[in-house]
């Protein structure tokens, strides 16, 4: 999926740090981006304990030599498409990477609700496409134009993803996004999730054309509750 942003990087490297008997503690991956002379850490998992999470980063941060750095700012093969750090759930990571002088932005909200969801309107009229082996879109048309589109991702282990839900402006204000969300979380449930979570952006300005104020006011009237939030780091 991020071929491009792969191809931007030189080779990364990977650390890991264990204790006297070989027990694995912790491990980082990092690489340099020749484009913008950056460094960028790419993951780093520590058990979650602080100490180790400080001597991977003051590792890599050596190993990369004085540069402007980016670290949690773009999804990886190996997080699944997830973007940033749950900085909730990952408290000593956080602590880590701000004591090593790194300022975090808040990115997305990381939320949850369980299904099914009676209580939400559903659509008459929508058709579904498959758009790779593990999304499918939702379309609402009408005379042939796209009023409104979901993607949905198949469920793993009972827990299905909502991707995108979006209402085109000529169609907005009629409750068409609380009933396309309704169908696209039913069709979860036809899939076998009985849970179902999505990331919302958090950092675009109202007005933009990213502005998610209409989306956010939807998902949390519609009993999605926010379980973190994702942070991107940089450091000068």
């Amino acid at each position: 999926m991020d071929a491009g942003w792969w191809a931007e990087l030189d080779r990364p490297a990977t650390q890991v740090a264990t204790d006297a008997s070989g027990a694995v503690l912790g491990v980082v991956s990092y690489a340099l981006r020749p484009k913008d002379a950056h460094g960028v850490i790419l993951w780093l998992y520590c058990r979650e304990s602080e100490t180790v999470a400080r001597v991977l980063l003051a590792h890599a941060v050596t190993e990369m030599g004085p540069r402007p750095l980016d670290a949690f700012h773009f999804a990886t093969a190996l997080t699944l498409g997830l973007e940033a750090l749950p900085v909730g759930h990952r408290p000593a990571t956080h602590a880590a990477l701000t004591a090593a002088g790194f300022a975090g932005t808040s990115l997305w909200r990381y939320m949850h609700r369980t299904l099914p969801t009676p209580e939400l309107p559903h659509l008459d009229r929508y058709h579904t496409e498959p758009t790779t082996p593990d999304t499918r879109r939702l379309i609402v048309t009408e005379h042939g134009q796209t009023l409104a589109d979901a993607m949905i991702g198949t469920p793993v282990q009972g827990i299905g993803v909502l991707w995108w839900i979006g209402v085109e402006p000529a169609a907005r204000g009629q409750g068409l996004g609380r009933a396309l969300l309704g169908t696209a979380l039913d069709a979860l449930g036809g899939m076998g999730a009985t849970e179902v979570i999505l990331f919302v952006d958090d950092d675009a300005p109202c007005g933009d054309d990213r502005d998610r104020t209409a989306a956010k006011s939807l998902y949390d009237s519609s009993g999605f509750v926010e379980i973190d939030r994702l942070y991107s780091f940089t450091k000068a």
